[in-house]
């Protein structure tokens, strides 16, 4: 799995324990729905740190807890 699969596969795996949609991630995050579907869809394939802290803030989690995560633990390498 490349990094941009494991923030995709965390966020979702995130909003779907706190049964939290998109739209009420995007309102809790003051970020616009499309930055977030842009991650989720793979429009984006590199979110900046900035607007993964904001998702953090979001869910009420801190950076720490977002990635340490069995998402994180075995990325494939990116330099290719």
């Amino acid at each position: 799995m490349n990094t941009v699969a494991a923030v995709r596969n965390r966020i979702l795996r995130l909003c779907d324990e706190r049964n939290i949609t998109i739209n009420r991630l995007a309102n809790l995050s003051a970020l616009p729905p499309s930055s977030i579907k842009n991650i989720l869809y793979g429009k984006s394939q590199n979110p900046k740190i900035v607007t993964i802290k904001m998702l953090c803030d979001g869910f009420g989690i801190t950076l720490g807890e977002f990635f340490q995560a069995a998402e994180f633990d075995n990325l494939e390498q990116e330099l290719k």
